[in-house]
């Protein structure tokens, strides 16, 4: 015990003679515990700045994408002002587009963008999701990595290569097979024979739709995969445990579960959908007309300002694409505002919010 060292706070508090050695030992002591706090201290304020750092970082990155989004609006709008103060509001119903006279209208590229892309959903919306539900729950262990990367490779092909397939070998496949039996199996029926009337053209609206449909068809496949898989196991085998179907399961359990996944996955295909350019270009016809036939020629957004914007001579030819690629912008900016509306109200529903 007498060999012990003192403790420091004994010095502080307790009174009593020191002698020479007794002394020095406290103040070394008190300048190793000055020296430790220090040092704490100057770890302490180099975290604080890396902290600091990194959320201005964080938060200049933020603030960079509004940035970089207002001036792409702003630059669409001060482009396309010369052809809005010319039309109005009348560029959005007429589907007029003569260079020449410098007539111009934007009801055509608008309807083939919304058509195709609606289409487009309703082809992809339900494959996608089935090959999700394969993959997790039906599918062998030793074919779900190989079929899932071979979806997944549809995503990284380039778009051009979709347009040149589509023109030299799917478009000719439609025409020969699919497109004559539509046109006659709907022949005597109403409404529908109008939808799928014409001649064979192979290529055409819908066969931009099917295009679009293979081309989003991953992005929906990924995104529902893995939010599937995020369904806690003790959920479906308590439902498999009371008896429950496999399709029970699935429609009672995993898609309930995951709705709010699986909307996101579906407006994030949706947005490739409105803005997909070459592919589109390749197949539609890129007829500056509305035609109540799915097989006639038709153009999107996308695809007029693609074919027009090395040609346009004039600045009221310039600024009715410019005017394009703002509608564009807002019919986008509005799918992807009313997705966001719906989550927020899923989210709620369910008690996440």
């Amino acid at each position: 015990m007498s060999g012990a060292p003192v403790p420091l706070t004994l010095f502080r508090f307790v009174r009593f003679p020191l002698t020479h050695v007794d002394f020095m030992t406290d103040a070394t002591a008190t300048m190793a515990f000055d020296a430790a706090l220090a040092q704490r201290m100057k770890v302490l304020r180099k975290l604080r700045l890396n902290d600091m750092f990194f959320a201005a970082l964080t938060r200049a990155a933020a603030y960079f994408v509004l940035l970089l989004l207002g001036a792409v609006f702003i630059s669409l709008i001060f482009g396309g002002r010369e052809a809005a103060m010319k039309f109005g509001l009348g560029f959005l119903s007429s589907q007029s587009w003569n260079p020449v006279t410098e007539n111009f209208g934007g009801l055509a590229p608008i309807y083939g963008t919304i058509v195709t892309s609606f289409i487009a959903m309703l082809i992809a919306v339900p494959v996608g999701l089935g090959i999700a539900i394969f993959l997790t729950e039906t599918c062998p262990p030793v074919l779900r990595r190989p079929i899932g990367t071979a979806v997944e490779l549809l995503a990284g092909i380039p778009s051009i290569i979709y347009g040149i397939w589509g023109l030299f070998v799917f478009a000719p496949f439609l025409q020969r097979t699919l497109q004559p039996t539509l046109i006659d199996a709907f022949a005597n029926i109403p409404v529908l024979n109008t939808l799928f009337a014409g001649p064979p053209y192979g290529i055409g609206m819908l066969t931009a739709s099917f295009i679009l449909a293979i081309m989003v068809l991953p992005f929906i496949t990924a995104v529902a995969r893995d939010v599937f898989d995020t369904v806690p196991p003790m959920l479906k085998e308590a439902a498999y445990g009371v008896g429950c179907t496999r399709w029970e399961v699935v429609s009672s359990i995993v898609v309930p579960y995951t709705r709010v996944g699986i909307i996101g996955g579906v407006m994030l295909a949706l947005g490739r959908a409105l803005g997909e350019t070459m592919a589109v270009t390749f197949v539609i016809g890129n007829a500056h007309k509305i035609a109540p036939s799915l097989f006639a020629p038709g153009t999107t957004i996308s695809a007029t300002i693609a074919n027009e914007f090395t040609e346009a001579v004039g600045d009221v030819y310039t600024s009715s694409l410019i005017l394009l690629g703002l509608i564009l912008f807002v019919i986008t900016f509005i799918v992807l505002a009313l997705a966001r509306l719906l989550l927020y109200r899923l989210e709620k529903q369910g008690g996440t919010k």
